[in-house]
């Protein structure tokens, strides 16, 4: 596909905001009331990495970016 910057640009926020609610949730779900906070940080900042990752690379297989 042949697309404008600026759609690409639109793209890879919606990425970045899918990955950001993807890894919130993660991080929620890992969290146990008795535990410590910074655990379910780290958790849920993997999952963002590796959400963004995959999103990245599936659009770019595709063509799309």
């Amino acid at each position: 596909m042949n697309l404008s910057l600026g759609i690409k640009a639109l793209i890879f926020v919606i990425c970045f905001l899918y990955s950001i609610i993807i890894g919130m949730v993660a991080g929620l779900i890992s969290h146990k009331p008795t535990t410590p906070k910074g655990p379910a940080f780290l958790y849920g900042g993997g999952v963002f990495g590796g959400s963004l990752t995959l999103c990245l690379l599936v659009l770019t297989s595709l063509g799309v970016l």
